[in-house]
């Protein structure tokens, strides 16, 4: 390879680089102009352990034992990492049909940088998320027994999780007509986190429920966040069960080869 072709190659990766932290800073702006935003994303999920943990909790019983608020805090940071893809969705498809992109596009930047500055962005603000989640955990008396590196693992899976779900809000975001219908996914969000282990144990209900439930990608992140985190894990009937730590890490994979590649596209073909 030439020295000239080398220097080319590094440039539009400093470029690259260059112009996904600028789409990063523009995001970062809003949510530090408009901090009712991640304070909207984590009312549900506070209201929930408030709601299940206590009003519901003396009466939920954990397979195998255990205190179920203990159980539900696992779940609760999934839950927020799931439905993280819905606001992805929508400043995606706000950024689209107000032409936001468009004239993105037709700056000299890193055809890159609009996808990847949004992967970044979202992925530091569920950093945020989680620690804000956690300090409620902690002062509802919620403790993790699996030590540092567990937890270090745990979040680091509920990352990955999120990770894998951008692109699947990125996707939607590019997919759907305007913002109102891109708000209308809550209505899949929802079953997708109820039908899961997050709030009771697969094994609780009915066995065809239970199935799809255990088979659930966010049941598996759950799943193994409360085996690293020491908390109450329930019984494990099935082999997806058993297999809770490869499974988080496989099922991510799998979505983002799925999603990365349709997302991708679909941005390609904006312009068309």
């Amino acid at each position: 390879m030439s020295t000239a072709e080398t220097v080319r190659r590094r440039s539009r990766a400093y470029w690259a680089v260059a112009d996904c932290w600028n789409i990063v800073r523009r995001g970062l702006t809003h949510y530090q102009r408009q901090p009712v935003n991640i304070a909207w994303q984590l009312g549900f999920p506070i209201l929930s352990v408030l709601l299940y943990g206590y009003v519901f909790g003396s009466a939920m019983t954990v397979p195998g034992g255990g205190d179920y608020r203990d159980f539900l805090m696992p779940g609760m940071f999934a839950m927020t990492m799931a439905f993280g893809f819905i606001n992805t969705a929508t400043v995606v498809v706000y950024d689209a049909t107000n032409g936001v992109i468009d004239r993105f596009r037709s700056m000299p930047m890193a055809s890159s940088a609009v996808v990847s500055g949004r992967g970044v962005t979202d992925l530091l603000v569920a950093c945020a998320e989680l620690a804000i989640l956690m300090l409620t955990a902690l002062v509802i008396g919620w403790r993790p027994d699996g030590g540092i590196l567990g937890a270090v693992a745990s979040f680091g899976l509920l990352l990955w999780l999120r990770f894998a779900l951008i692109w699947v809000g990125v996707w939607l975001g590019l997919l759907v007509p305007n913002p109102e219908a891109a708000g209308g996914l809550f209505a899949v969000a929802f079953p997708l986190t109820m039908i899961s282990s997050i709030f009771v144990a697969p094994q609780l209900m009915p066995d065809w429920l239970g199935f799809v439930a255990a088979w659930n990608p966010i049941s598996s992140t759950v799943a193994a966040c409360r085996e690293l985190f020491g908390t109450p894990v329930g019984s494990a009937d099935s082999w997806v069960e058993q297999h809770a730590l490869l499974m988080a890490a496989v099922w991510p994979l799998l979505i983002t080869a799925l999603f990365l590649p349709l997302a991708v596209r679909r941005f390609q073909r904006l312009s068309r």
